[in-house]
């Protein structure tokens, strides 16, 4: 009895030593979190690796009831095709509650949400809102369905708080269908075709994209008046001369002909300058004349660095402003490339840090080896200083990978571990369903999200921790999406990944389809014996030996770092 005791003390001691070193490595990634100090000290913030949450503003969270009907939008429409009463305050609550941190999540991109047409639309699809963004009657303001700009504000501040960037999605492509209570824009601003035909760089530049979408004029350098139903609209909210005065100042400023781009610019930019977000994700790129990206990059890039001047405490880092653009169709393969057929159209080189890729849901399903190995080399060859946002569902591709939500697991794996940017589509983690019976078209992939399957579904509470643990890890380690991949070893699957960035290193190695219980993974070469190494993964902690690390599991994965 007494030896039993001793030997129970012993094993309590030791736990309690396990404990303390886990502690050591955990506690200041629990400050990095919560100061923002610490973040920048300790894990520096990389746009090329980053991981990004990508949420439908109206279908997240609705964290104020008060604003779900607004401009009498209450006529019945298409299934899903309506406003739902999500909105910035709900973003703002999930971010306060950790939800973005438990995910590992460090930048945030919401749909649109500047005011949208009133009206809704007769479409085959269905009847319509523009719930989801894309349907801009009015850049200057935002839509009170999905909040105030005091509200956009606070977003700001309480993600920069926890260390996560905001993307704003904007839209200079065109503005929302006419409808009875939105008229349609002077034929000086806009085009209402040719219909787009998407054979060639004309046809697919200068022409709108769906009938009733009216397209900008962004081609034009020519003078246009603003529009009366616009000025009116101004004139009776009481901030018509403020309006006229702060384009004058813009004008006067930049020299800019007051063509319809340079006013959407400016009304775009405001947001930068004067709260601080950190990044624009741009819509429809293919589908404007590529200089005006470079000069919407501009004045963004000047609004962001004048907000830091103004706000010197609030600076995150040293980072540029960031643009990421939807080139629909584009693919990693092509570089910094994009085929329009009879020309080829370099937008990294307008303003471009990124683009989203759409190629990865195809490569989702080749081994782990195959997918990792042509990111890493892609990016750091053709692509050397930019990057691409990878994802596997979005909001309007009516073919993502696993639309059954069968490979929730795999779907993490490859997303979170592929080299480059990552796009969280919300929902991922969750398995949120994307086959709504009733549904037409994009609407089946704009669910609201399922919050309650995360209480109560064992499977969704285990996929959910799954990304959470891979979403950390990837967050606190930006060799995993801006390193450079090499292989380890092939069976069982072992490799590495090294970012190094002036005087910070960062070297981590993951094994993948790894056996349950004893697992001996490859690592010699690249830690040496000795080396002290930590399983986020499993908890579990690690010495190096004869090129090997030892230990035991019941995983099938392994997330290795250095014990500092």
């Amino acid at each position: 009895m007494h030896r039993l005791l001793v030997l129970v003390l012993v094993l309590a001691f030791l736990n309690s030593c396990k404990l303390e070193r886990k502690e050591a490595i955990i506690q200041p990634e629990i400050a990095a979190i919560e100061s923002e100090p610490e973040i920048k000290e300790t894990i520096p913030f990389v746009w090329e690796g980053a991981n990004i949450y990508f949420v439908l503003t109206d279908r997240f969270y609705n964290g104020n009831k008060d604003n779900d009907v607004n401009f009498e939008r209450t006529n019945e429409t298409g299934p899903l095709r309506g406003f739902m009463g999500g909105d910035l305050e709900g973003i703002t609550q999930k971010i306060e509650e950790g939800y973005f941190t438990d995910l590992g999540i460090n930048a945030i991109w919401f749909t649109p949400v500047v005011e949208q047409i009133h009206g809704d639309t007769d479409e085959s699809t269905g009847n319509t809102y523009g719930y989801h963004g894309y349907w801009t009657k009015d850049w200057t303001t935002l839509d009170p369905n999905f909040g105030t700009k005091k509200e956009l504000e606070r977003l700001v501040k309480t993600a920069h708080k926890k260390g996560i960037r905001i993307l704003m999605d904007v839209v200079l492509n065109h503005t929302g269908p006419s409808t009875a209570e939105d008229p349609l824009w002077p034929e000086e601003w806009v085009r209402t075709g040719p219909i787009c035909e998407f054979t060639t760089y004309e046809n697919t530049t200068a022409c709108t994209l769906v009938k009733n979408l009216p397209d900008i004029h962004t081609e034009s350098n020519k003078t246009v008046e603003l529009p009366d139903a616009l000025l009116a609209k101004w004139k009776d909210e009481g901030r018509l001369s403020t309006e006229l005065d702060e384009l004058q100042l813009f004008f006067d400023r930049t020299g800019y002909p007051r063509a319809p781009r340079f006013y959407i610019i400016k009304w775009l930019t405001d947001y930068v300058n004067d709260l601080g977000i950190d990044g624009f994700r741009v819509d429809t790129v293919k589908h404007v004349n590529e200089n005006a990206w470079s000069e919407l990059y501009k004045e963004a890039s000047a609004a962001f660095e004048a907000w830091k001047k103004k706000h010197p405490n609030d600076v995150l880092d040293d980072n540029s402003f960031y643009m990421v653009g939807e080139a629909y169709g584009y693919n990693i393969s092509s570089g910094r490339q994009f085929d329009f057929g009879d020309k080829k159209v370099d937008y990294f080189d307008h303003g471009f840090k990124s683009l989203i890729n759409f190629e990865l849901k195809n490569d989702a399903d080749n081994d782990y080896e195959t997918i990792f190995k042509k990111y890493s080399s892609i990016l750091h060859t053709k692509l050397n200083g930019k990057s691409v946002l990878n994802y596997l569902t979005s909001h309007d591709d009516s073919s993502p990978y696993d639309q059954d939500r069968k490979k929730p697991i795999r779907a993490a794996n490859v997303l979170l571990l592929t080299p480059g940017a990552s796009q969280v589509y919300y929902g991922d983690e969750s398995s949120r369903d994307l086959t709504i019976e009733g549904t037409n078209g994009d609407a089946t992939l704009r669910s609201f999200m399922n919050w309650e399957d995360l209480d109560s579904l064992p499977n969704t509470m285990n996929t959910l921790l799954h990304w959470q643990k891979l979403g950390k890890f990837r967050r606190n380690h930006p060799a995993i999406g801006a390193g450079k991949h090499k292989r380890l070893a092939k069976k069982p699957y072992v490799f590495s990944r090294t970012y190094t960035s002036d005087d910070f290193k960062d070297k981590v190695v993951v094994g993948l389809d790894l056996p349950k219980g004893k697992k001996s993974l490859w690592v010699k070469g690249f830690f040496g014996d000795g080396t002290k190494l930590y399983d986020t993964y499993s908890d579990t902690f690690i010495e190096v030996q004869n090129g090997k690390a030892n230990f035991e599991s019941e995983y099938d994965i392994a997330l290795l770092e250095l014990v500092q």
